[in-house]
């Protein structure tokens, strides 16, 4: 790993370290002011977590109309040519929002802190409290959506569910899965859609950092996902998919996509194709054991 390409997941130590390198990151807490204000990494910058966000009934969590977006990320202070390094105190889903937007906009630098804020402190790192003193008036960030491959949409999903080699990764719990926790106005799953509960993403026994890189891998070959396909990873809002977007790319899945409305679109809609019960079967054994509505 290079000063200037950063894993897209990075260690407690190695931020410390480059933190303190010729060329450090910019650091930026996703999160609420007062968390922040309470204690944080010295020197980051801050974005609330719903800023990144925009709804369009039936639909949220998409992404923010560029002017916005390019509001919000210069207040943060980032810029183009920086490295970021997100974070937040929330299980990595925020930070991982930021990534993926980030993404988006075609700037490829940028990572997570593995484990966020209790592993940082856990790790005897400094923090800082406070907000941070008046500065110069920031730029707005050049805010231009050149990745749309990293991108989808409820049309996309449409034109690709038939096909082997697009896989819907689906990151909500089994029981949302299945339609017995409704969120929208149906419940269930987009038909052929994998469940990876987003928290399976995570090692209980590590302080909520991610699980090793054999076990992640070993998690999902079992579900099925290969890297040659093209994933799109959606739950209700692409908060906890936004960890798994960054945890397949972690991986080296390459083909990766966000599908920003989620279920808060899919399942709002009376015309989409939605299936209720457990996980699909092998592919040997048939495409979906649910029911369709």
């Amino acid at each position: 790993m290079s000063d200037t390409e950063p894993a897209i997941v990075i260690s407690t130590d190695e931020l410390a370290r480059r933190l303190q390198g010729d060329r450090p990151p910019h650091v930026v807490f996703v999160g609420d002011a007062d968390v922040y204000a309470s204690g944080h990494i010295p020197t980051a910058g801050r974005v609330d977590f719903a800023d990144l966000n925009h709804a369009e009934p039936p639909a949220s969590g998409l992404l923010p109309p560029m002017a916005v977006l390019g509001e919000v990320l210069g207040n943060a202070g980032i810029r183009p040519d920086q490295t970021v390094i997100a974070y937040d105190d929330s299980g990595g889903g925020r930070a991982s929002r930021l990534v993926w937007t980030l993404h988006a906009l075609g700037h490829w630098r940028a990572g997570i802190l593995d484990g966020g804020l209790a592993a940082w402190r856990e790790d005897g790192h400094p923090l800082t409290s406070g907000e941070p003193a008046p500065g110069a008036e920031t730029a707005p960030y050049p805010a231009e959506l050149r990745s749309p491959e990293v991108v989808a949409g409820e049309e996309y999903i449409r034109e690709h569910l038939d096909e082997p080699g697009v896989c819907i990764l689906d990151a909500r719990s089994p029981a949302e899965y299945r339609g017995e926790d409704l969120r929208a106005a149906r419940g269930g799953h987009i038909p052929g859609a994998v469940n990876v509960d987003w928290g399976d993403n995570r090692d209980p026994r590590r302080s909520g950092r991610l699980r090793p890189l054999d076990e992640l891998d070993a998690l999902y070959r079992s579900r099925g996902l290969r890297r040659d396909q093209e994933i799109v990873a959606h739950c209700q809002t692409h908060h906890r998919s936004s960890l798994s977007y960054v945890v397949l790319r972690h991986l080296g899945f390459e083909h990766v996509r966000g599908y920003a409305g989620s279920w808060s679109e899919w399942g709002n809609r009376p015309d989409t194709p939605v299936i209720t019960g457990p996980e699909p079967l092998p592919p040997e054994n048939g495409r979906d054991s649910g029911g369709a509505r």
